[in-house]
């Protein structure tokens, strides 16, 4: 395997990725401004909602719940109460996330004015920022037509701005060429995390899983180490057509072209059916390997979004005190 950590680029050269970051620059500024701002207000005390910790220390025990870890299990006293009990970890400050970005090129789709790579960009842009501020480290895989680059995981703004801007150097290289080399492959990125992500961390799979089947498996591998967070990415033309008439469509992969009529009252219903099929598939593939799942919309505000995957988080961590609670009483 290739040693991707020798390429992650040294601190001497921090100011220079800066300065020529300026595109990345520009928007997590507008992202700073526009949306972290509005959500200082809306997320008190965003650091447990938001991102749970590990730790060594023993805090508790509760009965188990679905997707818990059974490697915490507590296997004397689950003979002794015949219950399935695990063990309660006290938090650590501070911890690592990582993002799983697959930026293929069917994340450049987008019926509006933005495109799910925009949506993705945004996501990270303001989730990591919001990390990092509190002393927490972030990195990323990128994933165009293989694994292109890995960052590891560090702190602060500037960092930040080197994520982005390898999402903008990868947007670049999208442009460049008409089509990739078939169909995205979710799995070997998925593999590749889970061999490169040694520490325990908080995982997000930016993606819009459309990629060649066997994905499932190595993303249940990597839930059984870390926690994981699949943040789906999709725009409403996917799900449902409009009627427009005669019309192109292109896959913008393979480069495959067609003409569809979608005046065919038939073909759109057929169409809405499989879209749906699809997305019972996707949700029941992730409802099974355990993972928590956000889905965020091209027409989507990222505010709300943010703001609903908090909820999220904090519905979960809800559940696991009303459950620490139930055993101490």
């Amino acid at each position: 395997m290739k040693s991707w950590w020798r390429k992650a680029p040294a601190a001497a050269n921090d100011e220079r990725l800066v300065a020529e970051a300026g595109g990345a620059d520009r928007a997590l500024r507008r992202l700073e401004w526009t949306v972290i701002r509005r959500l200082d207000g809306l997320l008190q005390g965003d650091y447990r909602t938001l991102m749970r910790g590990t730790g060594l220390d023993l805090a508790d025990l509760r009965e188990y719940q679905h997707n818990d870890d059974v490697r915490h299990i507590d296997w004397n006293v689950t003979a002794r109460l015949q219950t399935p009990h695990v063990r309660v970890f006290t938090e650590d400050r501070e911890m690592s996330a990582w993002f799983v970005l697959d930026l293929s090129r069917s994340v450049d789709f987008g019926s509006g004015k933005r495109a799910k790579r925009e949506i993705s960009a945004g996501f990270v842009g303001v989730l990591a920022r919001l990390l990092t501020r509190h002393g927490n480290r972030v990195g990323a895989l990128v994933y165009g037509t293989d694994l292109e680059a890995v960052i590891p995981p560090r702190s602060g703004r500037r960092h930040v701005l080197h994520l982005l801007h390898a999402m903008e150097r990868r947007a670049d290289k999208i442009e460049a060429a008409p089509t990739q080399k078939g169909m995205t492959r979710l799995a070997d990125l998925l593999k590749s995390a889970g061999t490169l992500m040694t520490r325990r961390s908080t995982v997000f799979v930016v993606s819009d899983f459309l990629s060649e089947p066997g994905w499932e498996r190595p993303l249940g591998q990597l839930v059984q180490r870390h926690e994981v967070i699949a943040v789906r990415l999709f725009d409403p033309l996917e799900l449902d057509l409009p009627d427009l008439g005669l019309v192109p469509l292109r896959d913008a992969e393979t480069g495959e072209q067609l003409w569809v009529d979608t005046h065919d009252a038939g073909f759109r219903k057929r169409f809405a059916r499989l879209a749906a099929e699809r997305e019972a598939t996707l949700r029941a593939s992730l409802a099974r390997a355990g993972v928590d799942a956000l889905e965020l919309s091209t027409s989507d505000d990222l505010v709300e979004a943010i703001v609903r995957f908090a909820d999220m988080r904090k519905r979960r961590t809800r559940i696991g005190i009303s459950g620490v609670k139930a055993v101490a009483a």
